[in-house]
């Protein structure tokens, strides 16, 4: 599992990091001291797992997990520190795991096992699209699909890293899963919970912003009406 460390403590960082080195399959793929970091790391690193500090100057523990608990795709959060009264908050988070510091290594490896657990479930129980990637067919779970276009008999799924094509059309796509995708432009699909809004530029085109993508796909005007309708809940 790729994990992220997000405490304001240097020492408890790093003997979080130095306990990780004795879990088998566990990389830190990054350090970080406040809430306001975990988050930015998050959304650059996408991290499988985040071991959250409660107490942290700013945005605390519970405040990440909060705003991350809002994405399509979010890490598994298990949360240390020195304090028990913040575990009933923390599992109605759904967090994986709640430990106390000092953290001791059988726990931190139970914790880890728990996470991995819940993510293998997460992306067995996650719709997914047959992609070909190096001539291989490989399943692409939906949380980690951006957004789609079409280009001449293939279509590319956009997500973070790389992309990879799939033979199906988008009216395929999205004739098969009519609640899942929103189509902004007639080469253009885009996840409906990935979709933030909208914003018109100088020249009066109209473009999608997607979480997690700084591609700006162009809202067509035929499609503009009922992708402003879905903004609106409607």
């Amino acid at each position: 599992m790729r994990v992220l460390i997000a405490d304001d403590e240097p020492l408890a960082r790093t003997r979080l990091a130095a306990l990780l080195r004795d879990c088998d399959e566990a990389e830190v793929v990054a350090s970080v001291g406040d809430g306001d970091a975990a988050l930015t790391a998050c959304a650059q690193l996408r991290p499988d797992l985040l071991l959250l500090d409660i107490a942290m100057p700013g945005l605390d523990g519970v405040g990440v997990a909060r705003r991350l608990a809002t994405l399509p795709d979010p890490p598994q959060m298990v949360f240390c520190t020195a304090y028990e009264r913040h575990a009933l908050e923390a599992y109605e988070l759904r967090a994986a795991d709640y430990l106390l510091k000092p953290v001791r290594i059988e726990r931190l490896r139970e914790a880890l096992a728990r996470a991995q657990a819940l993510r293998r479930r997460a992306s067995a129980t996650s719709p997914t699209l047959l992609a070909q990637v190096h001539g291989a067919p490989v399943r692409i779970p939906l949380t980690e699909v951006l957004y789609l276009t079409a280009d001449d008999k293939y279509v590319s799924v956009h997500r973070a890293g790389s992309d990879v094509l799939v033979e199906q059309s988008l009216k395929a796509i999205e004739e098969s899963m009519p609640e899942r995708f929103v189509r902004v432009h007639r080469a253009c699909l885009i996840p409906v919970e990935r979709l933030l809004g909208l914003r018109r530029e100088a020249d009066g085109s109209v473009r999608a912003l997607i979480a997690g993508s700084d591609a700006t796909p162009e809202v067509s005007r035929r499609n503009l009406a009922a992708v402003r309708k879905l903004l609106r809940g409607g």
